[in-house]
């Protein structure tokens, strides 16, 4: 690791950095010092700066050099910045794209999305402060996001009377956290984004500073991922077919090169080809490399489709179901392994889960400690499982074949940011059995349509109770059927689970995988749960076929649940002698919509179990 700028030259190529730090350490104000002082500000927005200055600036009667960053009318207001504000801008030497993220802990998640896209980051401290937890946590997200070159920008000197002392204590404390997390250069540079020392030109107040100034570092630091160099890599972002003699795939080459007669195979499926042509922007041709935007034709009509990934012959990538991963949470509801959650991989979309917390990260000591779920902004070690075979790379290789993102399947929300660190080798001599006798051949015997019928709703509400009456008119009919309940698998199979949030997610998980089996046997499966979650609930549903699956929500008032209270149960959630009890200490997430909504009040069990029998029966005999 060096502690010194390194590379130099006349004239480099286009340089992606970030601004990150604690709020108010002056992230804003670094970048429109940059600006001003290359004379990098058009007269009309300097004009508007001015203007702006006097109604939200902070500096007194000076120019507020934030404002040009700050561009929401919320930050301005608060003077802090929340989203991620992205500027170009050019020197003779080099041009520029750089990203001001925000400081807030809540919003780490826009701080990633900025060093996603980086090559180097530009942590700064306030000279009063030192480093604070929010220095650590941003050094640390950019090092997993792969960025190698650091630059801690000690802001604010001024206000410590520009004393080398308290530099040099802030950059030993720094680069003991730094030391271990694989950059390739930490430069430690003293400046006052306010008055532009050592921002553009080197500052009489600091003559114990040798370093070089922030953007003569800028301009000449050797910050090249070599994406050429690396194995071809094509994501495919859209099948181009216009008509039936034109039949291409576009995308931007993510590393490597390609030519015209190259080999390519379809990493997931192992199908094989050559280039035949590559149409570029201003039409054919001979090659392409990391970084264009392109659209190649193969010579044989081989299935691509869109997320799928072309990869040389004699280099592919990884094609798993199971990987290891760091994983940057980002949603305020709670990570839960083994809920289901929508998954990215560059254009391809399917589902994923995560299947264990190996290790939390403590971003202050990096030290390593168990967890059973990860909360907002927590950063963990973790293995996932996907439901289809997808094509990847570590990260570390390709920032782009290795970078994924967890999606809520409700919300919509992205719930998380990860990272592959290496594929989990598991099973793969495993494969899906097909039989002879397959679920319909069972089912046919007994003329029925093998389904499940998954009871809901809150302790108390009388689940239980329908389901029985319901699997005896299904039996006395001649239907076969079987019944999974709560409390008898808690005797059992899920013996070993207790009521936390994390453990009510796996219960779900196991009985659906074994409904499942039941379903394929042929059986009408009544599985009476409360099953408090949605997530879990479409988890289940997904697992099974088209109309095999029948929600029935036993909609029974909490009160009225209160006053049955059959096994004592709410009484004693009510005074803390039972945690995590649903509708007292836990959620219930009622269903949006269900297939049958059975409103209790005023109803006996029989006549609630009439109303389902009516409607699964013309089902029965489809």
């Amino acid at each position: 690791m060096d502690m010194h700028p390194v590379g130099a030259g006349a004239s480099r190529g286009l340089l992606r950095f970030l601004t990150c730090g604690s709020v108010d350490d002056g992230k804003s104000t670094l970048i429109g010092r940059l600006l001003y002082d290359s004379k990098l500000i058009m007269e009309d927005t300097l004009a508007t700066i001015e203007k702006d200055s006097r109604k939200h600036g902070t500096v007194g009667e000076e120019v507020d050099l934030a404002l040009l960053v700050d561009g929401l009318e919320a930050e301005r207001q608060q003077g802090i910045t929340i989203d991620v504000a992205y500027r170009f801008f050019g020197t003779p030497k080099r041009s520029f794209i750089v990203a001001d993220t925000p400081g807030h802990e809540q919003y780490t998640r826009n701080m990633a999305t900025g060093a996603s896209n980086s090559d180097l980051a530009i942590i700064l401290c306030d000279a009063r402060k030192g480093v604070l937890t929010q220095t650590k946590r941003h050094t640390f997200i950019c090092s997993l996001l792969g960025i190698r070159h650091v630059v801690l920008a000690v802001n604010k000197i001024d206000l410590v009377n520009f004393d080398e002392a308290t530099f040099d204590r802030i950059v030993g404390d720094w680069a003991t956290f730094a030391s271990g997390l694989g950059f390739t250069s930490l430069v430690p540079i003293p400046v006052s984004a306010r008055f532009g020392d050592n921002v553009t030109l080197p500052s009489g107040n600091t003559p114990w500073y040798r370093g070089p100034t922030l953007l003569s570092h800028l301009e000449t630091v050797d910050a090249e991922h070599g994406a050429e160099d690396k194995p071809f890599r094509f994501p495919v972002q859209w099948v181009n077919r216009p008509n039936l003699d034109f039949r291409g795939f576009s995308g931007t080459v993510a590393s490597g090169r390609i030519a015209v007669g190259d080999g390519v195979v379809v990493a997931a499926s192992g199908r094989q080809s050559r280039v035949a042509r590559i149409l570029g922007p201003d039409g054919e041709q001979p090659a392409a490399a990391a970084g264009e935007a392109v659209t190649l034709c193969l010579a044989d009509e081989i299935d691509v489709a869109r997320g799928d990934v072309l990869a040389p012959l004699a280099d592919r990538p990884e094609v798993t179901d199971q990987f290891a991963a760091h994983l940057l949470w980002m949603d305020e509801e709670a990570m839960l392994p083994g809920r289901q959650y929508l998954v990215r991989f560059g254009n391809l979309w399917t589902s994923a889960s995560v299947t264990a917390i190996k290790h939390k990260v403590d971003v202050n000591t990096l030290e390593q400690h168990p967890a059973k779920k990860l909360d907002f902004n927590e950063i963990a070690f973790c293995n996932l499982s996907l439901s289809t075979r997808v094509a990847l790379d570590p990260y570390g290789e390709n920032r782009t074949t290795g970078a994924f993102i967890l999606v809520d399947r409700f919300t919509n929300r992205t719930a998380g940011a990860g990272m592959v660190n290496f594929s989990l080798r598991r099973a793969t001599n495993i494969h899906t059995e097909e039989f002879l006798v397959d679920k319909h051949a069972r089912a046919g015997l007994d003329h029925q349509k093998p389904m499940v019928l998954w009871f809901t709703g809150l302790s108390g509400s009388g689940k239980s109770t329908i389901a029985k009456l319901v699997e005896q008119a299904l039996h006395r009919e001649g239907r076969h059927t079987y019944t999974l309940d709560g409390d008898n698998l808690r005797h059992g199979l899920n013996r070993d689970l207790g009521f936390t949030d994390q453990d009510r997610v796996e219960n779900i998980r196991r009985v659906g995988e074994v409904a499942k089996l039941f379903v394929d046997a042929g059986l009408i499966v009544l599985c009476s749960f409360i099953s408090p979650f949605r997530a879990e609930r479409r988890m289940v549903r997904e697992m099974m076929g088209a109309g095999e699956f029948v929600e029935v929500f036993v909609d029974t008032p909490i009160e009225e649940c209160v006053r049955r209270d059959p096994k004592g149960l709410y009484a004693k959630a009510m005074r803390g002698a039972i945690q995590n009890f649903t509708g007292v200490s836990s959620p219930y997430e009622t269903p949006e919509k269900p297939e049958l909504r059975i409103d209790t009040l005023g109803k006996t069990p029989e006549q609630a179990a009439s109303i389902v029998l009516s409607h699964i029966r013309h089902l029965l005999d489809q």
